[in-house]
This record gives structure tokens, sequence and C-alpha cells, in this order.
């Protein structure tokens, strides 16, 4: 019976991710820095407004686009912080999550063959989706290159076949991001190219040493970037499953459609919860991120100390060390963590085969944690547990 399936199953797997968290998630005594969950709380502006969508009754369905207070708000966050404009009437969808927003934006664009860079190592949720197009991902490796897409890698990716690329920065899982001569070194590439860009900067609230910088501000590529975002890094909301999408309304009149097809309209009371989040809750952000920030350098401290190889992440709460064992996948080294040393890291290999080698820390998790995981790590380095 398999093989009346739709045959794109077979060649996806369950992310790596969640194979290993759930793997290691009944290990009794276990120092987790696996997920990236922000450990703070719901911010209580927003829950309490939560609170009162329910009791005013606003539990029916919305535009499907969403409630246009949202979006009006949206388009001022993005006005207001990266200096680009977005109608809130035709060029902005809320999504269920950022990740929904992807879902959608693939399936409007990728037709069977097309073909979509993926700078990796890079996170595990776009190449499924691209496949279940019926599309190709194309993985560059940037390991050599500080993990960023340069012009270069990107000039020698590019095909008669490439239909999008996708630059997910703040990156997940190495944590670095793209200057804005970063990302005007690769619009000599992209500006004469009819490429879709799809800029993931569902982490632009979380950059440490600069400020993000969007690539939709550009009028080069502006008629074919397409920007997902959304409130669960920033605001901690990762449960109310609120992401949108920006992009040209020529774009968005046909996003739409699947996405009116597919959800019909993200959760009214997430949605109100948002409009809470993005007209009275910006600075909550900035209140994570000093903290987060703290935290990195206290991370990135210690595992240069362990003598680990890696690169200082500017964004996001990842870091991605490179571990000095040869003879053992990422995977294997995770579950050997685990199990002699009570610690979990995330494999690097989730991250396409290019992550191999490495493995991924979140430092979403308060510092007496941190500090525990790190002290475990460092005696399995010094090998006290053999």
């Amino acid at each position: 019976m398999e093989n009346l399936l739709n045959h794109q199953i077979n060649k996806i797997e369950i992310s790596g991710i969640r194979k290993f968290f759930n793997m290691v998630s009944e290990e009794k005594n276990l120092v987790s820095l696996t997920i990236g969950q922000p450990d703070f709380h719901t911010p209580d502006h927003i829950k309490q407004a939560t609170i009162d969508a329910l009791t005013m009754n606003k539990t029916t369905y919305t535009s499907n686009a969403g409630i246009i207070e949202l979006r009006k708000a949206i388009a001022n966050f993005y006005e207001t912080n990266y200096n680009i404009s977005f109608h809130p009437e035709n060029e902005i969808i809320v999504t269920t999550g950022a990740s929904q927003g992807i879902d959608i934006v693939f399936r409007t664009i990728l037709n069977p063959d097309d073909e979509v860079i993926l700078p990796a190592p890079i996170y595990p949720g776009y190449e499924p989706l691209i496949t279940l197009a019926g599309a190709k991902p194309v993985h560059v490796d940037t390991t050599n290159h500080e993990f960023k897409l340069t012009r270069e890698l990107l000039e020698k990716a590019i095909t008669p076949k490439t239909k999008c690329v996708v630059l997910p920065y703040p990156s997940n899982p190495t944590g670095v991001s793209l200057t804005e001569f970063e990302l005007k070194e690769l619009l000599t590439v992209l500006k004469d190219k009819k490429i879709f860009i799809l800029a993931d900067e569902i982490y632009s609230e979380l950059v440490y040493d600069f400020k993000h910088v969007s690539i939709s501000t550009f009028s080069e590529v502006q008629d074919r970037t397409i920007v997902i975002n959304g409130l669960s890094k920033s605001h901690s909301m990762t449960g109310f499953r609120i992401g949108y999408v920006l992009a040209p309304k020529w774009i968005t009149s046909q996003l739409l459609k699947v996405h009116q097809y597919n959800v019909s309209c993200a959760s009214s009371i997430s949605q109100y919860a948002a409009l809470e989040a993005l007209t009275y809750g910006l600075d909550d952000p900035h209140i994570m991120k000093m903290d987060y920030q703290t935290r990195r350098d206290y991370v990135y401290d210690r595992l240069i100390k362990m003598g680990l190889s890696l690169n200082k992440p500017n964004g996001a709460f990842y870091l991605f060390p490179k571990f000095p064992y040869s003879k053992m996948t990422s995977f294997e080294l995770g579950l050997d963590l685990v199990k002699k040393a009570k610690v979990a890291l995330v494999p690097g290999g989730s991250f396409s085969i290019f992550g191999e080698g490495y493995m991924r820390l979140s430092y979403a998790y308060n510092h007496p944690t941190l500090k525990e995981g790190l002290d475990r790590l460092e005696r399995y380095l010094l090998k006290e547990y053999e």
C-alpha cells in the first residue's frame, strides 16, 4: 500500500533535531542544550491581551490574510526597524508560524525540477518542503567562508534551473548574519537574475554586533524578494504560531490562494496577542537580547578555552563548534555525550552533510543550566568520563 502514497514523502525524513531530542528526552539527569526555544516566558501584557481576546469573543475566522490591525502593525514594525515599506492591504499575509509561511512560498513559486540554493549548514526545515514541491535543494558548502553565502559561492551555484535562493540570516544553526556590505556583494549577482530571494528573518531582532539589514530594502531586488518573519523568537511566542510573509502584491496575491486552502487563516486569538506584541511590546526583544548576548559571550569564551574551533555568532542563540573526533559521526558523538557526560547538543549532521563534525549548542537557557552543561562538556573533552 505504501506505493499509493505521494512519492516525494519517501524522500524526506523527520527533522534530525527532533529525532535526536526524542531519543534522549527520557535520559535521567540530563542537561539539554538542544532546542531553540526562548527560556523567557511570553511577556505578561501579551498574555493578558490573549485573555482579553477570549473574553471579548474574538474567536471567529478572520480575513485570510489576517486582521488588518495586525497587518498594519507589521508594516509599521518593518518601516520603523528596517526602513522598508509594505502595504498592509495586499503585501502582508499572517501565517500559522514562519514554517507555514515558508511552505506556502515554496508551493507557490516552485515547479518540478526547479533548484533552490541553500547555504549550508542550514536549518533542516527548508529541504523537505522543497522536495515535496517536486523541486531540488542545492546545498552550498559555507564552512570555509565563516558559514556565510558569498558572491563567489553564489555565482558557482546558480544554474539555468535555479528558481530561488534562501538567505536564512541570522542563521540557525551557526548564529552568523550578513552585514550590509555582504548583502550588497550578493546583489551584484542577483540583481540581473530572474531568481526569487527568500529571506528568512525570524531571528532579525536578535542581532548583537550590528543592526540587522533586510535585503528587501534594496530596490534592485524588491520585485522578487519574499521575507519571512514572526513572533516566536522575538517575543517568546513559539506556541502562539504566528508568522508572516512580506512580498510585492503580485506575489502575495498568489501566495494567498495557497494559504487560504491550507489553513484559512491564522488563529484569531494568537493574532490579537501578536497585535499587542507589535504595538506595546516593541522593547520586549531588546530585554531578551541583552541577556542572550551575555550568555553568548560566556558560552563562546568557555568553548574557546576548551580548545574547540568555532566562529563567534552575531545573531540568534546558537553556537556551532567543531569537534576533533573524525571516527564518529556527529550523531554518534551526540549519543556518546549523552551516555558519558549527560549533556545533549544537536548533531551537526542534522543541518546537512556539511554540518558533520560540528554540534549545535543552544544558549537559550539560564546561566546555571549553561554552566552545568559546559562543565560536563569540558570534563568529557578532558576524557574524565573514560
